[in-house]
């Protein structure tokens, strides 16, 4: 996929009519959820996605805006399509306990870093419905998702890989793009995971893309936290140890080349995105770490062996970017609230 979709040119032009087909029915599918979704809920809806296929780093920023929006007395709830979840009735309340097989690996792995209600059903304005019945929070925050337009939303955030853009631009299959780039126009903020911007992290441009919300956004790696027991080791115990290294995630070049930059003798292993690992995965030569992922280890904690650990890490976003978003969340509130006065006025 790297060479095909992010390499020079476009190996799997002759699959064009494809693209243009692909392009057709997305966007009948979204003006069909556009006339049949409901009205606006009754509490800001926030969406993390991205519109290219893969790994981009919106599990982490999700997290961080979590924490953002904790500090500033919000009640976040974050909804989850559960990807490749097998439970049998939906919607399905999430913990750090939960089984990812039957709740979707990033859904656990999220409930464990921020400690705040999760809900997962393939039908996000469901799991909305059930937060709001539930009165489990006062805002909702929805990892991926860009593409599920049944659910309304009032803040949209599209998230990118620095390294790898837009790709070679192309809809799939020919390329990564799940939407035409003039997508965009209608997000309110664009990230760039990986780009190093101005003091204040604002870009001025990115990949062509000229957008009055474009920041910088970075991934830091925090700790070492032990699998079996959790256990939490610095980062400086990488430096010159032998290291497996296994990723099954969307890009998982970005965790070897961390890994390397923080000193590890590397000896890396990539598995398919939200891939289902087994105890034979897990293997390792003598006097190695074993060190994956936290989406990977939530899949792994229940047999894992004692060499195994997971990198920590969390999303650097500038301050400039952090105030913008609050602002307009605190905008959206206040929406909600006239609304709301101007029903009872009425009644």
């Amino acid at each position: 996929v790297d060479r095909l979709w992010y390499g020079g040119g476009r190996p799997l032009r002759w699959l064009m009519p494809l693209s243009w087909l692909y392009q057709a029915v997305a966007e009948a599918r979204r003006r069909k959820a556009w006339t049949e979704r409901h009205q606006s809920l009754p509490v800001p809806v926030v969406v993390v996605g991205n519109i290219t296929a893969g790994g981009t780093g919106k599990s982490p920023l999700t997290a961080r805006l979590v924490a953002a929006m904790v500090a500033a007395g919000w009640r976040p709830v974050i909804l989850s399509r559960g990807y490749r979840g097998r439970s049998r009735e939906y919607p399905l309340r999430v913990t750090g306990d939960s089984d990812p097989a039957l709740a979707g690996d990033e859904p656990v792995m999220l409930a464990q870093a921020t400690g705040v209600p999760v809900v997962v059903d393939p039908k996000r304005s469901r799991a909305a419905a059930h937060a709001l019945s539930q009165s489990l929070g006062d805002v909702l925050i929805c990892d991926d998702g860009l593409q599920h337009y049944a659910l309304p939303r009032d803040i949209e955030l599209a998230v990118f890989d620095a390294s790898r853009g837009l790709g070679n631009g192309a809809l799939i299959p020919v390329g990564p793009l799940r939407e035409p780039v003039s997508r965009l126009t209608g997000v309110d903020f664009v990230l760039v995971n990986g780009a190093d911007g101005d003091r204040d992290g604002r870009l001025a441009a990115f990949a062509g893309i000229e957008h009055p919300g474009l920041f910088a956004m970075g991934l830091r790696a925090t700790t070492l936290v032990h699998l079996r027991t959790g256990r939490r080791a610095p980062l400086s115990e990488l430096r010159g140890r032998p290291v497996h290294a296994l990723a099954g995630i969307g890009n998982p070049r970005r965790f070897f080349d961390m890994l390397r930059s923080l000193g590890a003798e590397l000896r890396a292993t990539a598995f398919p995105d939200h891939h289902r690992f087994s105890q034979a995965d897990l293997a390792s030569r003598a006097g190695e770490w074993l060190v994956m992922t936290a989406k990977d280890a939530v899949k792994c904690r229940g047999f894992a062996p004692d060499n195994a650990w997971y990198l920590a890490v969390e999303a650097e976003v500038p301050d400039a970017f952090l105030d913008a978003f609050l602002a307009q969340l605190d905008a959206s509130a206040r929406q909600f609230n006239d609304a709301r006065h101007m029903r009872t006025d009425h009644g």
